[in-house]
């Protein structure tokens, strides 16, 4: 299955940069409004106690936290000042922070974040930790561990972007990450979460077909992104984003799914085909309420699993939207939305 890409990558990321600006300005407005029609991208969420708190991309990274996961309320960003190696990654960062990703272990929180500049793969990710979600304990206070994975241009192949951590049957931490170039990557990391471990372990979980003239330095036509690793049934199943985020009407994002019984991989999909060879089974696209929908992630809260993701809303011209969906399983043990 092939999307013919007709605008540069660099169009496509500078629409992006504009569209999450416009997106921050719309998230203040609509959550005084209608907090459970926030405007969001790349969600990814977790529960403490009764709480539910949802992470963004957004101005220092937006937070949102909800008892019933369909009304939102805003709680404060997490960096109010822009992490002090961000401009050394990425000239001139402006703390406005993509895609993270949440996880608790050994009692300690754990957010993943992504510091990049548009049209390049000068990218970082960074690390945060904290000991709780709840901006009104005495302890709750974000502190920043720095890099965690670098891309730099002409020497990286992928791009440091789009985190997702993922524990293996040992309990052995893994990040996945990446988009565009060569493809989605998995990397083995230390036991402490923030650093690669060493002998470095790499493998390449996912990639579309890249034509072969392009230079190093350009992102490519091979589109996807958004790796997000659930395990469940025995297997690691791999969603991730194919095709072209944040363009509001025009968009053409879509999740699609492929599973392992090894986090390392190969991923097939239904057919069989596997991930890193252009492989991918659908699992949600645009339909008669939404343009393009992805950059999704999976969970199981109180015995149920749920998808979440952003899709841009057709009565709003394409506003993002988040959206909140049970995720059960059919015979063969594949993703069905309800």
């Amino acid at each position: 299955m092939r999307f013919k890409l007709k605008f540069t990558y660099i169009t496509y990321m500078v629409y992006k940069n504009i569209k999450y600006t416009i997106s921050v300005f719309l998230m203040l407005v609509t959550s005084m409004v209608m907090a459970q029609e926030i405007v969001v991208h790349d969600p990814v969420v977790i529960k403490q106690k009764d709480t539910y708190y949802l992470f963004c991309t957004g101005k220092g990274i937006s937070v949102f936290s909800s008892k019933d996961l369909k009304k939102w309320n805003p709680e404060p960003q997490v960096f109010k000042e822009k992490p002090v190696w961000a401009d050394g990654v990425a000239a001139d960062f402006k703390n406005h922070i993509w895609a993270p990703d949440i996880s608790f272990h050994n009692n300690i929180y754990y957010l993943y974040y992504s510091v990049s500049a548009f049209a390049k793969n000068t990218s970082a990710i960074g690390v945060a930790t904290n000991t709780t979600l709840d901006p009104k304990d005495k302890n709750y206070k974000w502190v920043d561990q720095g890099i965690v994975i670098q891309s730099q241009p002409n020497r990286d192949m992928w791009n440091a972007i789009d985190p997702n951590l993922v524990f293996d049957e040992n309990n052995t931490p893994w990040l996945s990450f990446g988009s565009f170039w060569e493809g989605l990557k998995l990397v083995k990391l230390n036991p402490d979460l923030k650093s690669i471990a060493q002998p470095q372990e790499w493998h390449t979980i996912s990639k579309r077909k890249r034509s072969f003239e392009l230079a190093d330095s350009d992102p490519g036509d091979g589109a996807l992104e958004a790796p997000f690793i659930f395990k469940k049934n025995g297997y690691y199943y791999q969603f991730l984003s194919w095709d072209l985020c944040c363009r509001g009407e025009k968009s053409t994002y879509k999740v699609v799914v492929g599973r392992s019984k090894n986090v390392t991989g190969p991923y097939l999909d239904k057919e069989g085909k596997q991930l890193d060879q252009g492989g991918g089974s659908l699992v949600v696209q645009g339909d008669e309420n939404y343009f393009g929908v992805g950059h999704n992630s999976a969970y199981t809260f109180d015995g149920k699993d749920y998808m979440f993701y952003h899709a841009y809303e057709k009565k709003t011209n394409g506003i993002p939207r988040l959206v909140v969906r049970e995720m059960q399983w059919d015979a063969d043990l594949w993703p069905v939305l309800k």
